[in-house]
């Protein structure tokens, strides 16, 4: 299982439901990561998808509480136990988990790569990704060279749990 993200400088990852930065590069590389695999997300996450629909030639699982949440065109789960009921038949290097900040507190005991867009500016959030970084269980295995859009720098990192 693999998580993919993009955060500041404070690891903050969005702020009032919002991506704290839309970056066309770093959206690119998650669809290119992501097309025909497994997503796992929370429900916030996924009423911050445009046009509240579903990503395209991906599962998407999300994890809800909220027992009047239904939609057709998901898999909703109510439990991290139903989650991996439901993903038991896939191979995890083709599972990702896209947030938010709740999801990824429950699912990073059981990623063993993250992929991070680190955004080299630091902005207003009010959610938050685990700092690698500071984290003795993970490494940094490869960085991307430092690149910009809209004056704002960033670079893809690649982190592995050790």
């Amino acid at each position: 299982m693999k998580a993919i993200v993009a955060v500041d400088l404070n690891w903050g990852i969005g702020c009032a439901g919002e991506l704290l930065e839309v970056i066309p590069e770093d959206m690119k590389f998650f669809k290119e990561k992501t097309i025909g695999k497994v997503l796992i997300m929370g429900r916030g996450t996924f009423d911050s998808l445009p046009g509240r629909a579903p990503l395209k030639d991906r599962l998407n699982i999300v994890l809800s509480k909220d027992y009047s949440f239904e939609d057709s065109r998901l898999t909703v789960c109510r439990s991290l136990d139903e989650v991996f009921e439901n993903i038991k038949g896939y191979d995890t290097k083709d599972i990702y988990v896209i947030g938010g900040q709740s999801v990824f507190t429950q699912f990073m005991p059981y990623c063993t790569e993250a992929y991070v867009t680190k955004i080299h500016k630091t902005y207003s959030a009010d959610k938050y990704f685990p700092n690698l970084y500071k984290e003795d269980s993970w490494e940094l295995v490869s960085e991307s060279e430092i690149k910009e859009f809209k004056s704002v720098e960033y670079n893809f990192l690649k982190y592995r749990k050790k």
